[in-house]
């Protein structure tokens, strides 16, 4: 799309409406102006095409047919209404342009475009080269409004400034067209609940060729995409911002701000007749949840809700202003006369109706720029002379501790006699300023004479905490060379120890420090003694012989990152045994009954009954490892059900 030029001018006085506007500065409530626009009808003209399903009355009302009876229809009033045959300079007049004046006083507007996909909403904001929309048409009034206002002999002392900033909201992330880098961009509120957009890019405008310049290559970084009902569809929503700060170069230099939005607002979709699939898919979710919290955001304005949902969406956020906050708003409602868009243009009218009863605050955002933050070269003469005076008097404060109150009098009448060429106001600002730091001063005078005792002190409390440290350090060293030489000892002896009879000892064993800790104090180490065992002759006469029956030995396992862990058991059976036991579980297995077999270690009821299945299918156990082969068994559980139940044969 490529704007040309701006087109004829209409005849509308601006510098007229500027001038009654600057008459009423505090405006009294606005309502939410809503127009709606229906667009041509785009299916092909033949004797079975369906008749319309809507139509205009007059200027501001219309009907649509009842889908609950077809011989009714239902009929809706606005602000004003466009048929088929309505220009876009008929549309812009008739309900953008008498807002944009209240930009020049400090207050803000916003204009934005609502309706179903393919209703023709991005066309009634941009338009084309032969028909400009709202926005080209917008810019430029604005250049002229400006240009009018600082060529007026009442604003010869003030200077106008506009900016703009474009991004669009695509899948809930607020995105730079203006400068794609910048991506999920916050939206913030200031102490002054004015919206913004923290490290958005700012362009400023000084005539319709710069706006043409950074506008259209920003258009084309927007995301569209084609779809069944729209070929090109967009998939987000675009928000161009307009900044108008008026300034003035003489005191008291106030300074007014006024924000204009204007919005093409993606179209809700039905994605069983759009075909979205994939990527698709996932933007229609993101658009419609938007334009349903939008929805949630005007029920809650109507019935006057203490909370107003406008934080579930970046959209409402961004629309905070302009929707029961500090903005004169226009919403202009795009409609489809197709039945096939029936069901959502009755929405579009819904929502339309409800909007029109919001009502909205604007005010005059002013400020007032402080003298100190003035440029150097505005600040007069004796301001000059003023800070000089200042300086001498903190140079003599600093010389001597103890002040005469007559020589401060003394420099206030001097400063009375240097400020008389200035403005009354300025004057008496800067007395009151004055009063506050001499008070202040006076206060701390006490404070601001002594900094050196308190870096010495400062120093004095550092030394000793170094010294404090090197202390602790030589005592952890002493601690830990006498934790080792304790365990050497404790090691010798226990060495000692080890080399009794093999009669009364079976095995020795320690476990080992922790590698890489400090340690205090030593500890005692555990010694594991293995008596022989009582009450059985078999057993006993075997360990006389010197064979144990089983022995334990301690091993150290390894963690995956090298380091050792706790010291766990490993049992050594003997073979013979461990081959009988085998056999006794084998047979047990192979004859046992449900009730036998539940005598056995992790056996219960229910596997019990499954190996007694098991072996009536496939016959007898031939070892005790085919265990494994029984549902819910794993070849680990069966390694643990042997050395369970021949540990138990054993002992008993």
């Amino acid at each position: 799309m490529v704007l040309t030029g701006p087109p004829q001018r209409e005849s509308v006085s601006m510098a007229k409406r500027v001038s009654i506007l600057d008459q009423h500065k505090k405006p009294s409530s606005a309502r939410v102006r809503v127009a709606v626009r229906l667009r041509p009808y785009m299916e092909k003209e033949d004797e079975k095409a369906p008749a319309a399903c809507v139509r205009g009355l007059d200027s501001q009302s219309l009907e649509i047919v009842n889908w609950r009876n077809q011989l009714e229809t239902m009929q809706y009033q606005f602000d004003a209404f466009y048929g088929d045959s309505a220009t876009q300079r008929e549309i812009y007049m008739g309900s953008v342009c008498h807002i944009l004046p209240h930009l020049l006083i400090g207050q803000n507007a916003s204009v934005f475009a609502y309706g179903p996909t393919g209703a023709g909403k991005t066309h009634t904001m941009l338009g084309n080269p032969s028909q400009p929309g709202v926005i080209p048409r917008a810019v430029r009034d604005l250049l002229q409004m400006t240009r009018t206002a600082a060529g007026g002999h009442e604003n010869e002392n003030w200077t106008y400034t506009i900016t703009m900033s474009y991004v669009e909201i695509y899948q809930e992330k607020v995105m730079d067209l203006l400068e794609p880098k910048n991506k999920d961009l916050p939206i913030r509120e200031d102490k002054d609940h004015n919206i913004l957009i923290p490290g958005v890019t700012q362009k400023t405008i000084n005539s319709f060729g710069d706006f043409d310049e950074h506008f259209i290559p920003a258009s084309q970084n927007r995301t569209v995409a084609s779809t069944k009902l729209n070929d090109r569809s967009s998939r987000s929503h675009a928000v161009l911002l307009i900044k108008v700060q008026k300034s003035q170069q003489v005191s008291p230099f106030r300074q007014l701000t006024g924000k204009l939005y204007l919005i093409d607002l993606a179209g809700s979709e039905d994605n069983r007749r759009t075909g979205n699939q994939g990527i698709r898919l996932k933007e229609s979710g993101a658009i419609n949840s938007s334009l349903f919290t939008l929805s949630k955001v005007v029920d809650a304005l109507n019935q006057g809700l203490p909370r107003i949902p406008y934080r579930d969406s970046k959209l409402t956020r961004l629309l905070q202003d302009s929707l029961g906050g500090t903005a004169h708003s226009v919403m202009i409602a795009n409609i489809a006369p197709e039945q096939k868009y029936y069901f959502d243009t009755l929405t579009a009218l819904n929502f339309a109706a409800k909007s029109k009863q919001i009502i909205n605050k604007p005010f005059s955002q002013e400020t007032t720029q402080s003298i100190a933050a003035l440029p150097a070269m505005k600040r007069p003469r004796e301001e000059a002379e003023t800070a000089a005076g200042s300086r001498q008097r903190k140079k003599s404060k600093t010389d001597s501790t103890e002040s005469s109150p007559n020589t401060s009098m003394d420099a206030a009448s001097k400063r009375k006699l240097n400020l008389a060429a200035l403005d009354p106001a300025v004057v008496e600002r800067l007395l009151k300023l004055d009063k506050i730091l001499t008070e202040k001063g006076m206060k701390e005078a006490q404070l601001l004479s002594t900094p050196k005792r308190e870096r010495m002190a400062l120093l004095k409390k550092w030394e000793e905490s170094q010294m404090e440290i090197e202390r602790l350090k030589e005592k952890q060293k002493e601690l830990e060379q006498k934790a080792i030489e304790a365990e050497a000892r404790l090691e010798k002896s226990t060495n000692s120890d080890c080399n009794l009879s093999d009669s009364s000892v079976s095995e020795c064993t320690f476990r080992a420090p922790l590698r890489g800790r400090n340690t205090s104090t030593a500890k005692a180490k555990k010694v594991l003694r293995v008596l022989p065992m009582q009450g059985n002759s078999q057993l006993q006469s075997t360990i006389e012989e010197g064979i144990p029956v089983f022995e334990k030995k301690k091993k150290k396992p390894v963690s995956c990152d090298g380091r050792e862990n706790q010291p766990t058991w490993e049992v050594n059976v003997r073979t013979d045994l461990l081959e009988s036991g085998r056999e006794r579980i084998l047979k047990l297995l192979n004859t046992g009954s449900v009730k036998e077999l539940k005598s056995l270690q992790k056996i219960g009821d229910k596997k019990a009954k499954l190996i007694i299945g098991w072996r009536e299918v496939n016959g007898p156990f031939k070892n005790v490892e085919d265990l494994a082969s029984l549902e819910g068994i794993s070849a680990k559980q069966v390694t643990s059900f042997i050395k369970a139940n021949i540990l138990s044969i054993i002992a008993s």
